[in-house]
């Protein structure tokens, strides 16, 4: 069934312009991993939208996708704009869509995070004491108090000491304070974004790039998990 079933995520968007391509570069690689057709969409500023995406897929024989939302928090976007652009998608296809769990801010991601940590720090040669995660944020405070145990869990695996400074929302932290030639920032972002690009220009210390593809294992997690659901479904049915 999975070779017949097509991986689609579906990005928040940006108005960054190198954005898309981050995000069709980790759905490229995902979809390798799984062996599946990929495409990625976007619910605002980027193009194509999940039904146009769904239509390209259509018109190459595709009758069923998963499309995992490549969104670290369980908010607005994944509560009510996913399932409303999964629905248009499919009145305007007739595609049979699975919806995935998103990204999240579970364990899987803060021992991505880490892992990005401990080589971009070994590779920028300079000593580093404290670390900032610095994610785009949200205007709910329970996705946000997730942000904070997620760079809580960061700190545990790595033996230094985290702080969470969203850009937007609850908990909201002007990055330039937190700025320091020791400190090192740790972008939660799938891809590149214009709030990114503004805490580089005032960022002293190391920095990394957005994770990217180091997601892809997480994507095609989420993928196999939610088609592993469905079949498991519909094993059971009379």
């Amino acid at each position: 069934m999975a070779a017949h079933t097509a991986l689609i995520t579906l990005s928040h968007g940006s108005r960054h312009p190198d954005a898309r391509t981050g995000v069709r570069e980790l759905t490229r690689t995902a979809a390798r991993q799984l062996g599946v057709m990929g495409a990625d969409a976007h619910l605002e500023f980027d193009t194509p939208d999940l039904t146009t995406a769904a239509r390209q897929l259509a018109d190459q024989g595709v009758t069923r996708a998963v499309v995992v939302p490549t969104l670290f928090t369980h908010a607005f976007h994944a509560t009510y704009d996913v399932p409303e652009a999964i629905a248009n998608a499919h009145d305007a296809t007739g595609i049979e869509f699975i919806a995935a769990h998103g990204l999240g801010q579970g364990p899987d991601i803060a021992d991505i995070l880490a892992a990005r940590a401990i080589t971009d720090i070994q590779a920028a040669r300079r000593p580093v004491s404290q670390i900032v995660l610095y994610p785009v944020g949200t205007s709910n405070e329970e996705a946000a108090g997730k942000t904070v145990e997620l760079g809580e869990g960061v700190e545990k695996r790595l033996g230094l000491r985290v702080t969470t400074a969203p850009a937007t929302g609850y908990g909201k932290r002007d990055i330039a304070e937190l700025a320091a030639d020791d400190a090192y920032l740790l972008p939660l972002f799938v891809t590149r974004g214009l709030l990114l690009d503004r805490a580089y220009r005032m960022w002293r210390g190391p920095a990394s790039e957005p994770l990217g593809t180091d997601l892809a294992p997480v994507v095609a997690q989420r993928y196999a998990a939610a088609l592993a659901t469905l079949t498991t479904h519909e094993g059971a049915r009379p």
